[in-house]
């Protein structure tokens, strides 16, 4: 059992932790392949406890409640990622970032535009041209000031790093609309280092009621697959019908 705390820094909305990066503080201890589940809104700046309990990695708040749970993955959901793009076609679609144009979430630490460079880490993606719709990619730097011991960018931050990413797929895919992280299951398959310029990618899988699932992957400039994810969004307030199936592959 130890304490951690999820500073303001690591905001998503407002008042709650970032949901890609309390999934990462989840599954960082875990290898291989993990699934995090997060089930209320992550207080911020306040003393939380993570457990372990029959292999799983626990998140409470006040009174022992569960607000976030990790467990190892047999990777089975973790998509296949398209081709990447090139770093300079991931450089173009992250100038088409709806969120440059039209306050999204400012002040998120994945993809808030009001956060300078070491404070957020400025994961701007936008539509891939020439891939279906639904498909965003961007470029994303980790700055030295993440950087752990060994020059890395931690677990927890390329977590981070893909968790808007497949957010911002759906809303090339069906236009504005309010959604939250339930279930991220992640592979690390190598941490980028601080100041190496990566691929991100994200793309639309398909959507059941207010469930809208998305893969996400992370490349090093030259095409290297360094991690992948699969998410579960959850749909909030009143949408526009769609038939419940998907999207994917560039």
């Amino acid at each position: 059992m130890s304490k951690v705390v999820i500073g303001r820094q690591f905001c998503g909305p407002p008042n709650s932790g970032n949901g890609g990066y309390v999934c990462g503080v989840l599954a960082r201890d875990i290898a291989g392949p993990a699934t995090s589940v997060l089930r209320a809104p992550i207080p911020l700046d306040v003393a939380l406890t993570l457990q372990r309990q029959d292999g799983a990695v626990l998140l409470l708040g006040a009174e022992d409640q569960l607000i976030g749970r990790g467990d190892a993955s047999a990777g089975t959901e973790l998509p296949d990622p398209p081709p990447p793009p090139s770093l300079e076609q991931a450089q173009a679609a992250g100038a088409r970032y709806v969120g440059l144009t039209v306050p999204f979430h400012p002040i998120c630490f994945t993809c808030g535009t009001d956060r300078g460079e070491g404070d957020g880490l400025r994961v701007f993606t936008g539509r891939l041209d020439g891939a279906p719709k639904g498909v965003v990619a961007g470029v994303w730097t980790p700055h030295a000031d993440f950087a752990d011991t060994e020059g890395l960018a931690p677990v927890e931050v390329v977590w981070a790093a893909l968790d808007c990413p497949g957010y911002f797929a759906w809303v090339e895919q069906e236009g504005r609309h309010g959604a939250l992280l339930g279930t991220m299951t992640g592979e690390m398959i190598r941490r980028p280092q601080v100041g190496e310029p990566c691929i991100v990618l994200a793309w639309t899988l398909a959507r059941e009621g207010r469930k809208e699932t998305a893969g996400v992957a992370l490349y090093s400039a030259a095409g290297e697959l360094m991690a992948r994810a699969h998410q579960v969004w959850i749909v909030m307030g009143p949408r526009p019908p769609l038939a419940a199936a998907a999207v994917a592959t560039a």
